[in-house]
């Protein structure tokens, strides 16, 4: 025990003993020329140089569960996706796809009765929604970005790319989310006939095989703060 309270002693006189000698050495090094941004952001030379701290206000985050092999989620493409979301504070779910169970329709599209009276239901489906249109929150309208048909991932989504500052029921003003999602299908988008072609970020109305079922995640895109709190 002795010998290795010196040894510690030993090496902490030598670290102080480097720090006197670098201190008394005259500094030779120049100042680092600002470029962009005082973190040493590289940038291209035509843009004109400015000084100041890069800052990242928000970022969504994802963990990979399990890595699919089907086709890519390209995009402006039409997702199928399960998915279940929580508070990422308290953890309480919200929201699931697995919680909705589909009504069971005949040949015409009417509801099948059960012997209760009431409609049949199914298992639950996943939700369908066309990638890039602004359809759901950004977080989740971006979390699929290299994945795979098969694959699993978790979302981490800060609140200025989900409900932002509004309040949604189960869900309260800026609130973070936490998000497992499923890509299921990913299907090319189905326009009716002599329809003109839909860009992103287009308000034309998209084919009903692409339409988002309502209660799910909000068909309404949030307009990122500039505050990351």
């Amino acid at each position: 025990m002795k010998q290795s309270y010196v040894i510690l002693f030993l090496a902490a006189a030598v670290s102080v003993a480097g720090a006197q000698t670098a201190a008394k050495k005259p500094a030779t090094t120049k100042p680092a020329t600002v470029h962009g941004a005082a973190s040493g952001a590289k940038q291209p030379g035509g843009i004109p140089a400015v000084r100041g701290v890069i800052k990242t206000a928000f970022a969504l985050r994802y963990e990979d569960i399990k890595l699919g092999t089907g086709a890519p989620a390209e995009p402006n493409k039409v997702y199928r996706v399960h998915y279940t979301g929580w508070l990422a504070t308290t953890g309480q779910k919200f929201d699931s796809s697995y919680d909705h169970p589909v009504t069971v329709t005949d040949k015409d599209g009417m509801p099948v009765m059960g012997p209760n009276g009431l409609p049949k239901t199914g298992p639950p489906q996943p939700i369908n929604f066309p990638q890039g249109f602004g359809r759901v929150i950004p977080g989740f309208d971006q979390g699929f970005h290299g994945m795979r048909v098969g694959g699993k991932r978790r979302l981490f989504i800060p609140w200025q790319l989900g409900y932002g500052e509004r309040e949604h029921p189960g869900i309260p003003p800026r609130s973070d989310l936490i998000f497992d999602v499923e890509l299921v299908d990913v299907v090319d988008m189905k326009m009716p006939a002599n329809h003109p072609a839909v860009t992103s970020g287009a308000s034309n109305p998209i084919h009903s095989g692409a339409s988002l079922p309502a209660g799910h995640i909000p068909v309404t895109p949030v307009a990122p703060s500039g505050s990351s709190k």
